[in-house]
């Protein structure tokens, strides 16, 4: 089965060896987004509820250029550098996912790219 990648310019530009997205049939494998601001490459400011709404701002653009929405989204990783923010996430998730919600995994991980707190990945079925 052929594979697609997905490029937008409205999500921060890879920065590393690797896609935004790539798609396989109705199945798009969106790579782990940390809170920069696709224009600037910046850290977005303000606090982690600021950090976790960019990275689902950053998932849900690029799932929208490989034809898709955050409503389709199957499984979600959730990686923190402190999981003591594991209530925000659940919190701010509500305004982006409405049941049934996609399964998921919150890992807490010693340290991520930039030194952010929060990186997320995502898996998207375009099909019914």
């Amino acid at each position: 089965m052929p594979r697609e990648v997905i490029q937008t310019d409205n999500a921060p530009l890879a920065i590393g060896t690797y896609s935004q997205a790539v798609k396989v049939g109705d199945v798009v494998y969106l790579s782990g987004q940390i809170p920069l601001e696709p224009k600037t490459m910046e850290l977005v400011e303000g606090d982690m509820e600021a950090q976790i709404r960019q990275v689902f701002e950053n998932l849900k653009v690029v799932a929208e250029a490989a034809g898709g929405s955050l409503a389709q989204v199957v499984k979600l990783n959730i990686y923190l550098t402190d999981l003591t923010h594991f209530p925000l996430v659940n919190a701010t998730m509500t305004d982006y996912f409405q049941p049934p919600y996609p399964a998921r995994a919150v890992i807490g991980v010693a340290a991520l790219p930039r030194e952010v707190a929060v990186e997320m990945d995502a898996i998207v079925h375009l099909g019914d």
